[in-house]
């Protein structure tokens, strides 16, 4: 088994979030600096970057819509 080291799963792990904030924003119609916002202070986004459920390996459209869920539920829409 390769284990990848810290540096390039940081870049790994960089390049899905652009992916994500990048799907959100063609998504959702807003720019992408909204969109960085909106992931970067979202639940979902801490519970990528730490790991969690391997939320990491489900599809960048899937979690920018997650993101977008989360987003109206803190709204309370």
């Amino acid at each position: 088994m390769t284990m990848i080291s810290e540096k390039s799963r940081q870049i790994i792990l960089d390049r899905k979030i652009a992916r994500i904030i990048e799907a959100y924003s063609v998504l959702y119609s807003v720019s992408l600096e909204e969109a960085a916002d909106i992931y970067y202070n979202s639940i979902t986004s801490q519970l990528i970057e730490e790991g969690i459920a391997d939320l990491h390996c489900r599809s960048d459209r899937y979690l920018a819509e997650e993101v977008w869920l989360e987003s109206k539920t803190k709204k309370g829409v």
